[in-house]
């Protein structure tokens, strides 16, 4: 199987709670909006708080 090269993405793997997941498939399906975009708007907001407290 040929390799997929991404330029402006990196593939990583990782686990999220049941719920969690439930919950994102849901809006996914809801909104047609991929999974993978709103994992990076939560990732995004999730930074802006940090950068907001002073803690990153």
């Amino acid at each position: 199987m040929a390799s997929k090269e991404l330029k402006t993405r990196t593939q990583f793997g990782s686990t999220l709670k049941n719920e969690l997941y439930n919950e994102l498939k849901k809006i996914s399906d809801k909104t047609s909006i991929p999974i993978s975009k709103l994992l990076d708007k939560a990732i995004e907001l999730l930074i802006e708080d940090f950068k907001k407290k002073g803690m990153y």
